[in-house]
């Protein structure tokens, strides 16, 4: 009797185990969509709103800042008062943000909108920590794996249901109605399904932290995007970067001197904390580059001299492949981080996603360097990004796993912000003579090398953290903060 008691209580841990990782993947994957669904409408936004490449990249950018400053935010006050709540509440915030989009009639409007679901971005890290905090041991890798590939995965299917809905309508409007709808669902799944049990460490939130944190990363993307139009020595731009120093100076000292900071510095800069967080700056700053290129390259016209002349549903099938190597390789990075460690696995696959942005950089002009770059560039993103999600929370305590991992997905998404603003200034900063501001093909070469310099550098970071981290594959329950 006793042993087929064990036997039904084993059997239940594991159905509410899977459920709930179920419910975070939805809500992981419902959020990484939610930030590339509009770049294929980039160019359709510029035409409707009669708006400018770096006015039209903030419909992209403003996700991606708002979701830097969320995620530290959110991660921390997961830790303090639970890690499902806050999880709600982002998926809360995803339903009226992608409503407001959907209801929107101007730029600005939908700015504000695509600022509110950008606050998602915190979802992947309060669910590593709900991993970690609730999964069994031996569960935890493979857990964190498949919530954290959802990132790319998702950032795939972003583009292709996009395509798929551009190709029957002209209006932008429909897409952010789905948004509204599978946010709404994964709020439901999340609610029902997942169980949070970690430690809740109370506290209040680092409001003055996040106040200073927005600001530097505001006057920093708008130095870079406004550079070309503004001239990079004009008293704008200067006056924004030494604002962005100030502020940032201020903020490390908010940081030090607060009970309760936003970003505990060592978990940022620390031994073991800096080199995992590089190398996260670095793909980020590499995926979201190339997701923010391929969309208008594809559509760029051939009679332009390059470009493949596709619509917004050919920027989605060509998407495809990469979704799906990415969800192959992400379920296979956990067995490769247990054999070889997260920080090799880690190199190895930015080393992918180096050599598919190489590949375009190289070879652009037919369609079928397009699917070799998606194939490829899924393998290397799916194995990195699994692996990087272990990476971040490997070292640290189990009640800082939320923080941590959401200091990890800040610098990710302030990389991918940078890298829109910078892709922004390099395209706008090249263009044809005697067309309306159309990029040159040298320009999008340029961006691609770009990319591939920030995969590679991130492979770089990755092997010197395991060369001088040496530790045991399954060091995810390490309580140390070396």
């Amino acid at each position: 009797m006793v042993d087929v008691a064990v036997s039904s209580r084993e059997s239940g841990e594991q159905t509410h185990t899977g459920l709930t990782l179920l419910a975070l993947a939805t809500a992981g994957m419902v959020a990484s969509v939610q930030q590339t669904l509009v770049l294929p409408l980039l160019p359709a936004l510029m035409r409707h709103f009669d708006a400018s490449v770096s006015a039209v990249t903030w419909v992209f950018t403003a996700s991606l800042l708002a979701g830097a400053v969320a995620t530290p935010l959110l991660s921390r006050l997961g830790d303090m008062y639970g890690k499902k709540n806050l999880i709600i509440i982002a998926m809360g915030l995803l339903v009226v943000g992608s409503t407001i989009c959907a209801l929107s009639n101007s730029l600005g409007v939908l700015i504000v909108g695509r600022a509110l679901q950008g606050t998602s971005s915190a979802l992947i890290p309060l669910a590593i920590g709900m991993i970690r905090d609730t999964f069994p041991r031996e569960k935890v890798t493979s857990g964190i794996g498949i919530v954290s590939a959802t990132m790319g995965v998702g950032g795939s299917i972003g583009m292709i249901v996009t395509g798929l809905i551009a190709d029957h309508t002209s209006s932008y409007r429909p897409e952010f109605w789905i948004a509204t709808g599978a946010a709404g669902v994964g709020l439901v799944l999340v609610a029902l399904s997942a169980r949070d049990v970690g430690v809740r460490v109370g506290g209040r939130p680092d409001i003055p932290g996040a106040v200073f944190l927005a600001g530097l990363l505001v006057c920093l993307l708008l130095a870079i995007s406004e550079g070309n139009d503004w001239g990079w020595s004009s008293a704008g731009v200067l006056g924004l970067f030494g604002a962005t120093v100030v502020l940032a100076a201020v903020w490390v000292v908010i940081e030090l001197h607060v009970d309760q900071p936003l970003v505990r510095l060592n978990l940022l800069v620390g031994r073991q904390s800096l080199s995992a967080n590089a190398a996260s700056l670095l793909l980020g700053f590499a995926m979201f580059a190339a997701f923010t290129l391929i969309s208008n390259f594809v559509q760029t016209p051939k009679a332009i001299g390059y470009g493949l002349g596709g619509s917004v549903l050919d920027v989605g099938l060509y998407m495809l492949p990469s979704t799906f190597t990415m969800f192959v390789c992400s379920a296979l990075s956990g067995r490769i981080a247990g054999r070889i460690g997260a920080a090799y696995t880690l190199a190895i696959g930015s080393v992918g996603a180096g050599l598919s942005y190489l590949w375009l950089a190289v070879s652009h002009g037919h369609g079928f360097d397009m699917l070799g770059f998606s194939a490829v560039q899924g393998i290397g993103v799916g194995v990195a990004y699994a692996a990087l999600g272990t990476l971040a929370v490997q070292h640290v305590p189990m009640d800082q796993s939320g923080i941590a991992s959401g200091i990890n997905s800040l610098v990710r998404t302030a990389g991918g912000s940078v890298s829109g603003a910078v892709t922004a200034a390099v395209l706008t900063g090249q263009t044809i003579p005697g067309t309306p501001g159309v990029p040159t093909e040298h320009a999008y070469v340029v961006c691609f090398v770009i990319a591939t310099i920030g995969a590679v550098l991130a492979a770089v970071v990755a092997v010197l953290h395991g060369v001088r981290h040496k530790s045991a594959p399954h060091a995810v329950e390490a309580l140390e903060i070396s």
